[in-house]
């Protein structure tokens, strides 16, 4: 496709994903993107999830799993792995795609009656012990105007001695994860943009110096490969660690900080760029097995609009060429 067949391909899409094309990729005029953004919590694959919440605030009926999810066996009708119906998935969906918080009105306050953690039964803003987990609580809380501040102390309490976080701290592990860190680093971002409050920041970048130090793509101990995962690019990222993933966060933090791009990055930007086909786009690789509301991307093997987006976003950010100087 030529450029302006790709960014047209791009632009016929959902307004969750359109107003991303039109900010970072076209260029377009502020009032043009939000006019966009704007229709996520009134048509399409935003309004859909919103429409499919339960009277009690929640999704699915539970906090991280659905209600009645059975954690020993799947089912016929329960595809394995990870169920993504619950409430703290779909939160991170509606804010991911721009979502307004005052769409979601009262969504708040209900969780704070009525979700509890499926761990230990913790009240839900408050997070638990699950470090990815508690990095979406806490960028969802301040999206939605909760006071998370205590959440947010709670990632310098908990940082590792190598920079970094893991989930598995909790079971003795005392070092960092690609994928924990990196989920980590996201909620602490989205917290310092939604609220203001950048008290955490020197925090934020000892966790990134934890990736950084690696290059994004290896064990510091013997330089070999952390794992294949981290070359396999699949949409909706949610959990999972990849390159794509991680230099789109870089490039948000760099522009939110007001830095430029990191030498560091160069390699694992290099293996985004490899993977983009002659005609411009990047094809779903590896999209994540588990129940869902319904289909956000493609299936494997085809060109996906949101890898494509994010990218375009990285390579343009990194060849430091295009309007998409956004975050």
């Amino acid at each position: 496709m030529s450029e302006d067949a790709l960014l047209n391909w791009l632009l016929d899409s959902d307004p969750s994903l359109r107003w991303q094309v039109e900010r970072d990729l076209v260029g377009a005029p502020p009032q043009v993107w939000q006019a966009t953004r704007g229709q996520v919590s009134t048509e399409g694959d935003g309004a859909r999830l919103l429409a499919l919440q339960d009277p009690d605030g929640q999704w699915a009926g539970g906090a991280f799993f659905p209600a009645g999810f059975d954690f020993t066996e799947p089912t016929a009708d329960e595809p394995a792995g990870q169920p993504w119906t619950a409430t703290t998935w779909t939160l991170n969906t509606l804010r991911e795609w721009g979502t307004d918080a005052a769409a979601l009105g009262d969504t708040a306050e209900r969780l704070a009656v009525n979700s509890r953690w499926e761990y230990d039964d913790l009240p839900y803003w408050g997070g638990e012990v699950d470090c990815c987990i508690n990095a979406w609580t806490l960028a969802n809380g301040a999206w939605l105007g909760v006071d998370v501040a205590p959440l947010a102390g709670w990632f310098a309490e908990h940082q590792l001695a190598d920079g970094g976080w893991n989930c598995e701290w909790v079971e003795g592990s005392t070092r960092s994860s690609f994928p924990s860190t990196l989920n980590s680093l996201k909620g602490l971002l989205w917290y310092e943009e939604l609220t203001g409050d950048d008290s955490l920041r020197a925090v934020r970048r000892t966790g990134e110096e934890y990736l950084l130090r690696r290059r994004l793509l290896h064990r510091l101990s013997t330089g070999e490969p952390v794992a294949p995962w981290v070359t396999d690019f699949g949409y909706p990222f949610r959990a999972a660690y990849s390159a794509l993933n991680a230099t789109d966060y870089f490039r948000r933090a760099a522009l939110h900080d007001d830095r430029a791009p990191d030498p560091r990055l160069a390699e694992a930007v290099e293996v985004v760029r490899r993977r983009q086909r002659p005609d411009g786009s990047w094809l779903q690789e590896h999209p994540q097995r588990g129940a869902v509301w319904f289909a956000e991307d493609v299936p494997a093997g085809q060109p996906s609009r949101w890898l494509t987006l994010h990218g375009l976003r990285v390579l343009r950010w990194w060849d430091g060429a295009g309007p998409g100087q956004y975050t």
